[in-house]
């Protein structure tokens, strides 16, 4: 399988690295991180990630285009041409069309998204209509050749849905194992529905606050 996985400044890292760890352990895959150029790119967590290659060196059909996403920086990339026309390009050539969060705006942004049911995070799920995409609410959506996931941590869960749908579950499940994948999380707030009133409205707020 050859990989290929966008970077932009600013952009969230676990949805990037999520599905990274996943299939960087599922055998044959050749991954490479795409960007402009292979400086390191600023990440909103203050880390670094640097590309491996640059957009003209990047897969000319890979097997999968993937696309992280953010909050800021994911609204100024859809604004960038060079991005757009680079997912447009590739996106009309690759085999899978995948995101997690709101890297599927920058797929509806290049065009990639019309007439696809996809999710996103639960923020940003209401603009997906804009770029011709139908939302809906899960985990991750596989959509013909389209895969998205969820918000920022649905990327592993994403990254071993798209294994078992090209390679097998019993493919899945030895990654899973490796990755000794076994979420047990100290709360049940990691969705609006589970949520009380107050925790969303705070986090509503401060990802208002992000893209002032």
């Amino acid at each position: 399988m050859n990989i290929s996985m966008l970077v932009y400044p600013d952009m969230t890292p676990l949805d990037l690295l999520g599905p990274l760890q996943a299939w960087s352990l599922w055998p044959g895959c050749d991954i490479q991180i795409v960007w402009k150029n292979t400086q390191p790119v600023p990440t909103d967590t203050g880390m670094a990630v640097v590309p491996t290659h640059s957009f003209d060196q990047a897969f000319a059909e890979p097997d999968i285009l993937f696309a992280p996403g953010g909050a800021a920086g994911t609204m100024a990339v859809l604004k960038d041409p060079d991005v757009m026309e680079f997912m447009a390009g590739r996106g009309a050539n690759a085999s899978w069309v995948t995101s997690v969060c709101t890297g599927a705006l920058v797929l509806g942004a290049a065009g990639l998204l019309n007439g696809y049911k996809a999710t996103t995070h639960w923020l940003a799920l209401d603009l997906l209509p804009n770029f011709g995409a139908q939302p809906v609410k899960s985990r991750w959506v596989i959509d013909r050749n389209r895969a998205t996931g969820g918000g920022i941590t649905a990327g592993i869960d994403f990254g071993l849905a798209i294994i078992a749908e090209i390679d097998g579950e019993q493919a899945a499940k030895n990654v899973q194992l490796t990755m000794e994948y076994s979420p047990q999380p100290p709360f049940q707030s990691g969705t609006p529905d589970e949520a009380d009133a107050e925790t969303i409205a705070a986090v509503r707020s401060a990802f208002e606050q992000a893209l002032s």
